[in-house]
């Protein structure tokens, strides 16, 4: 009777198994970031195929120097969107951030200070839009279009036509320099950066109380998770980002200027929409915004190669986010009818 009631379930056991892994690879198969993975494929294949120049490895690692600020405006971004919330201000933020270094550099602040003026103008420019979101349970995107004009005018009211430059040595050397002279510091800032907010998101309960308050913030509340908290620390980790984001394009470039990082934010959105995250709030996952970042880096920097205007490039951009929101949504319409 033991050796029955043992062996039935090994039998069965062995049965569920191979049911479960069969479908665990059709569900692989029809997830965002496999059809990302398969894309960014393609991409880097097409444009290996027409441009010779293409697969040169110095070439691609100097390629990242034209996403990565982008892209950690990109990890934070997902997280609130995640959590049904959006920040159109991140750009002017940024340019904000930049601004406030330039002025500290202009009364002598050190180096090492820039870095912590221009990460600290974002976590403020982050604090207060966090704070008329969940004080005052005003809409984030209106609070936010808002802001972006305020952060980008007062920008244009302190520099007017003029610029700063002249910064210090080490600010260039982490927005331009490189690690053992061939993996660009930004990139690898980057990766520092998506792996840590990978482990926030999917491996700490933090994480999944963003899920959970994306996915019915009323329930998520009366569980007793404190969504406004968490809403605000997002936002102010947006801002921090933003701002450690300005260091690195003020060193890269070497300069601010009013209009640094103008039109960021619709390429910061493109990137997290495309990589999966639901604009509706609640899904969405780190790897898939890195894939996206790579397959826009790739796509823009194959453009370039060719000599394709930068406009079309936004061209590009606009229809690549309208179609990662509607072609989602028409199938699911279609498979419901």
């Amino acid at each position: 009777m033991n050796t029955i009631s043992g062996s039935a379930p090994r039998t069965t056991s062995r049965y569920v198994i191979g049911e479960r892994g069969s479908m665990r690879l059709g569900d692989i198969l029809r997830q965002w970031e496999t059809l990302l993975g398969l894309l960014l494929l393609a991409v880097f294949s097409i444009n290996c195929l027409l441009l010779p120049q293409f697969f040169d490895f110095y070439n691609l690692a100097d390629s990242t120097f034209n996403f990565s600020e982008k892209a950690l405006m990109a990890l934070p971004m997902a997280l609130l969107i995640i959590c049904r919330e959006i920040d159109i201000s991140v750009s002017a933020i940024l340019a904000l951030s930049s601004v406030a270094m330039g002025l500290a550099n202009h009364y002598g602040v050190p180096a090492i200070g820039l870095f912590a003026v221009g990460i600290g103008t974002g976590i403020a420019c982050g604090l207060l839009n966090g704070l008329l979101v969940t004080r005052f349970a005003l809409p984030s995107i209106v609070v936010t279009i808002g802001s972006m004009s305020l952060f980008r005018g007062l920008a244009s009211v302190i520099l007017g036509d003029q610029a700063f430059n002249h910064y210090p040595e080490l600010l260039s050397d982490w927005g331009q320099g490189y690690f053992f002279d061939v993996l660009p510091r930004p990139f690898v800032i980057l990766l520092v950066m998506a792996a840590l907010f990978a482990l926030l998101l999917h491996g700490t309960s933090w994480g999944r109380r963003i899920y959970a308050i994306g996915n019915n913030p009323v329930a998520a509340r009366f569980s007793g998770i404190a969504v406004d908290r968490y809403r605000l620390m997002l936002f102010v980790l947006t801002g921090a980002m933003a701002g450690l984001a300005a260091c690195l394009l003020t060193g890269r470039i070497g300069s601010t200027r009013p209009n640094i990082a103008l039109g960021w934010e619709l390429e910061v959105i493109t990137v997290v929409i495309l990589g999966g995250v639901s604009i509706a709030g609640g899904a969405g996952s780190i790897g898939g915004v890195m894939l996206a970042v790579l397959t826009l880096g790739m796509v823009t920097y194959g453009l370039a190669l060719a000599n394709v205007p930068g406009i079309i490039m936004t061209i590009v951009v606009g229809v690549l986010l309208l179609a990662t929101i509607a072609v989602p949504r028409l199938l699911r319409g279609k498979s419901s009818r």
